[in-house]
């Protein structure tokens, strides 16, 4: 029997998982608490309507495969930090796109919204462009800072690459709104995990489903009954109305 040779010359390629293309856009929007045609319109760009006939604004951001729809761990973050903005006053897309680009070119980098340097420098960069539309008052930009600032801190870094998101679970997204799950691409195939007991929150939600009582379900996972409530959530926005 003939023996494998190993060639050092040879270099493996390693895929990185924030950049693999895993989610479908109703479930980021699920994830993201956006309106799914919001999201779309922001990876795939939208038609509208003008004198001379139908315009196509550009996307906002580059999905991971186009063809298929799907978005990569970056994507979602991305759409995570752009939801800052949106939440904040509602802009023409192509007003928006002229913000990230020119944010782009000062950065030097092709994913602007979750860069290290827009922490820092890029903040105020994009502030200043996108206020200009907003609200020219010093107010308002301080406003709009505190608000993507909120966002950014639900995004965790290891080595200068994020690697986590802690997605707002309630309507508002608040300061104070709990940190209660994440999406990490190496865990769970990038899916919602209950932080606490590192679950999918899906899991929790079919056993609910399949009749299990919330009391049982936390005896089963040795966590609290909010912990369960606050999975549950994540999956089943009904229950919003009923906390």
């Amino acid at each position: 029997m003939a023996k494998l040779k190993f060639d050092p010359t040879t270099t493996l390629s390693f895929v990185d998982p924030r950049e693999t293309p895993s989610y479908s856009i109703p479930e980021a929007a699920h994830y993201l608490r956006l309106p799914a045609p919001t999201l779309r319109s922001w990876l795939l760009g939208r038609y509208y309507p003008t004198e001379s006939g139908r315009k196509k604004f550009a996307p906002l951001i580059d999905i991971a495969d186009p063809k298929y729809r799907l978005l990569s761990f970056i994507n979602l973050a991305e759409a995570h930090v752009l939801n800052a903005c949106r939440r904040y006053h509602k802009v023409r897309m192509d007003s928006v796109r002229a913000a990230l680009d020119y944010v782009a070119k000062e950065l030097k980098c092709d994913h602007p919204l979750v860069s290290q340097e827009f922490e820092t420098d890029g903040v105020r960069l994009f502030i200043t462009r996108y206020g200009k539309l907003i609200d020219a008052s010093s107010h308002g930009q301080e406003v709009m800072r505190d608000i993507v600032k909120q966002h950014l801190k639900r995004l965790e870094r290891e080595n200068d690459k994020i690697v986590r998101l802690y997605p707002f679970t309630r309507p508002e997204a608040r300061e104070d709104n709990p940190r209660s799950v994440f999406i990490d691409p190496r865990f769970s195939f990038g899916r919602m995990v209950l932080a606490r007991v590192g679950v999918p929150t899906a899991a929790f939600a079919e056993r609910l489903l399949a009749g299990e009582s919330i009391e049982h379900l936390a005896d089963d996972y040795g966590c609290e009954t909010s912990d369960v409530e606050e999975a549950i959530r994540c999956e089943i926005r009904t229950l919003d109305a009923a906390a």
